[in-house]
């Protein structure tokens, strides 16, 4: 390991990116002291167990909690680094909820000391670390011009975060050049990829404006299949074909946009921006309408099935996770369908969701019996389980993921 004279750090909420990031961190040698609210989770992982599903994370919670190096408890601890890894949902209104970065940083006002270094991970809006430092500054003055605090937002992928997070580039963005280049030797340590330094303001608004780009590269591709369905074409080939030009890259459509990411961060923008940013919005507002041209596309399907068979449809409604092969169902479209569903139609409505156990609304159904037994069977993510269910005939399909095509 690098010498540093940053060694202990403190990793504030240890949940999808928290957890692999504090284990990530104690894998190249560092002592880590994660902090959680959640007493299971606590208990879970001081075991050398995870509470979520993310490939290699188990095996690596396993070694590091065993050679001592990583450790959690329900309260921070006092460190070197204080890394703030914790949610920042929207409030009904859409507007951005900063309360538990917040309380995280008072949580960790009596234990900071001269040469320590904050950061905060979490997705928030302008003007947030600023806001933060205000709130140490106020309650320990003395701390001003010897403390470095900065903001660096996680860029990971669900399914790959340990080997992006060590590979991706990271933007740092500190208070100010000592903050910045105090957190770009601490990154160091256990990220390859290359450490773009900026300004605060900067780094969080480059967080936002990065999933924002993502959304509205998605709400092309939904608004483009609720048009081909309407003209009697194929999405999915279509798109394949448009991609064949040079300087066309169009994603592929889905049941709309899900995550704590994409689906909230273009909001903090919308909120902060009302009046200019319009295309942001308008792409919010069309993926989130994709949901419910699914939920009505169901439920018009079933209306004509009854219709000509005389009873209500068995409707299998295949996956609940926001995107493949993961188990985080946070602002899932397809979990929102599945409600919908549930709650709109009288007859059998079976759910699939093969990368979790149990699910404090539905009953899971085992998909390949759920598919068996179902007259409609709605393809909502395309996750790999269920590419080894043998296709019937006779079976109704709507296929919302592209789970089917041959393009």
């Amino acid at each position: 390991m690098t010498k540093t004279r940053y060694n202990k750090v403190s990793v504030i909420g240890m949940g999808y990116i928290g957890l692999p990031t504090a284990a990530a961190m104690a894998g190249k040698g560092l002592t880590v002291l994660g902090c959680d609210i959640n007493p299971e989770v606590v208990e879970t992982i001081n075991r050398g167990e995870i509470h979520i599903i993310e490939p290699d994370l188990d095996q690596l919670v396993k070694e590091v909690v065993s050679a001592c190096r990583l450790k959690v408890f329900l309260e921070p601890q006092e460190a070197d680094v204080y890394m703030i890894v914790v949610p920042t949902p929207f409030k009904f209104n859409r507007e951005p909820d900063i309360s538990f970065v917040e309380q995280a940083v008072r949580s960790i006002l009596s234990k900071l000391k001269a040469g320590d270094l904050v950061i905060i991970e979490s997705t928030s809006p302008v003007l947030t670390t600023e806001k933060m430092a205000n709130i140490i500054f106020t309650s320990r003055p003395e701390l001003k011009g010897v403390l470095h605090i900065t903001y660096c937002p996680e860029r990971v992928l669900p399914g790959k975060v340990l080997y992006e997070l060590e590979h991706n580039d990271r933007v740092i963005g500190g208070l100010d050049e000592a903050s910045t280049k105090a957190a770009m030797d601490f990154y160091s340590i256990f990220v390859k990829g290359k450490l773009h330094a900026t300004n605060a303001r900067t780094a969080e608004m480059c967080k936002l404006v990065e999933n924002s780009s993502r959304d509205v590269q998605i709400a092309f591709a939904n608004e483009l299949s609720i048009i081909c369905d309407n003209a009697g074409v194929d999405v999915w080939e279509l798109i394949t074909l448009a991609n064949k030009h040079p300087r066309v890259n169009i994603l592929q459509p889905g049941c709309g946009v899900g995550g704590h990411c994409i689906a909230v961060d273009p909001w903090f923008i919308v909120s902060d921006y009302p009046e200019h940013a319009h295309v942001i919005k308008q792409a919010r507002e069309i993926n989130d309408y994709k949901a419910k041209w699914c939920v009505k596309k169901i439920l018009k399907t079933a209306h004509d099935f009854e219709l000509e068979n005389g009873r209500q449809p068995v409707i299998a409604c295949m996956g609940l996770a926001f995107k493949p092969d993961i188990d985080d169902l946070r602002e899932s479209p397809a979990k929102y369908i599945a409600s919908r569903v549930v709650s709109d139609t009288r007859g059998e409505v079976l759910i699939c969701e093969p990368n979790i156990d149990t699910h404090s609304s539905f009953t899971l159904a085992d998909p390949k019996e759920a598919y068996k037994k179902a007259d409609i069977v709605a393809w909502l993510v395309k996750h790999s389980a269920f590419k080894s269910i043998q296709p019937e005939e006779g079976k109704i399909e709507l296929d919302f993921c592209g789970i089917n095509s041959k393009f």
